[in-house]
This record gives structure tokens, C-alpha cells and sequence, in this order.
């Protein structure tokens, strides 16, 4: 499967995975102050779970960070 995070391409061997799952391999550990948009549509954390990446999704992550 080809997906884009971030604007940089990516294969993947699963032909199917969850935004969690996702999240699991490129950001392990504490994983708060997320936020994620496939395809430019913002995914609820709530659906991260559920939410299945599919073949040639756009996907973003962005992650707050402090300062000022």
C-alpha cells in the first residue's frame, strides 16, 4: 500500500491498518497532542481505532509543541 505522511511517500506491507496502529509505528510512546487529517479531513481521536488507512491516502500529523 503507498500512502503519503507528511508529504513524503511511504510503503506499507499491511494492506490494511488503523490510524492507531499507524500512529504506533511512526510516533511509539506518548502520543499526546496530536492531531491527524487524511486526505485533508481532520480524524477524531475517538476514531483513531476504528479509522482504516486506505491505498493512496494523504495523510498529516501534526504534534504541538511548546513554546513561544
Amino acid at each position: 500500500m503507498e500512502i503519503t505522511i507528511n508529504s513524503r511517500p511511504k510503503t506499507l506491507s499491511e494492506t490494511e491498518i488503523s490510524v492507531q496502529q499507524l500512529l504506533n509505528d511512526e510516533i511509539p510512546g506518548k502520543q499526546k497532542g496530536i492531531a491527524i487529517a487524511i486526505n485533508n479531513k481532520v480524524v477524531p481521536k475517538t476514531d483513531w481505532e476504528s479509522k482504516t488507512i486506505v491505498d493512496k491516502d494523504n495523510i498529516i500529523i501534526i504534534k504541538a509543541t511548546q513554546g513561544g
